[in-house]
């Protein structure tokens, strides 16, 4: 036997025995057959019940699990920002009214990206919300899983030098 064939037996059988060495790129279902995704506010929401259309169209009380939001009779209200919300926002399709997020996202300067095909739609942060936090100078909470495992959230650095380092493929 020659040694890169010992090799990548020694590499199959590891592979198999700790999976998190497994290939990170194998494909995997998102959700649910039928369903989106939508990442928001670093929330991962999984819809069944979507209108359809070139824009997103979700069920009016979908909005607050999403981006918390709320709708209102003064408009779309995040804690004390509201949002005058107009009839153009909503889709009648058969006897279903729905939301349309992505023209909401455009109408308030929020980015979004949305991988169609795959059924998952991904929106930035609430500009005006992102603005409030850049005066402040505060790092919005979020938690990581480490190498080995631990979930870590920054909560937990308070009162530490702490370097924080993002990066996306797109």
């Amino acid at each position: 036997m020659r040694a890169n064939e010992f090799r990548n037996i020694l590499m199959a059988d590891a592979m198999m025995a700790y999976p998190h060495l497994r290939h990170p790129f194998e494909e995997r279902p998102i959700h649910a057959q039928g369903s989106v995704t939508v990442l928001c506010a670093g929330r991962q929401v999984t819809l069944s019940d979507t209108g359809t259309g070139d824009g997103l169209l979700i069920n009016p009380d979908d909005l607050s699990s999403i981006n918390g939001f709320t709708l209102k009779p003064q408009g779309a209200c995040f804690e004390d920002l509201c949002v005058p919300v107009t009839e153009s926002l909503f889709v009648e399709q058969g006897e279903r009214r729905w939301f349309d997020l992505t023209a909401f996202a455009d109408l308030i300067g929020q980015p979004c990206v949305a991988d169609t095909s795959a059924r998952v739609w991904s929106f930035a942060e609430v500009p005006s919300r992102r603005d409030s936090m850049m005066n402040n100078a505060m790092a919005p909470a979020f938690k990581v899983t480490d190498r080995q495992g631990q979930v870590i959230e920054l909560a937990d650095l308070k009162g530490k030098k702490a370097l924080i380092v993002t990066w996306s493929s797109w």
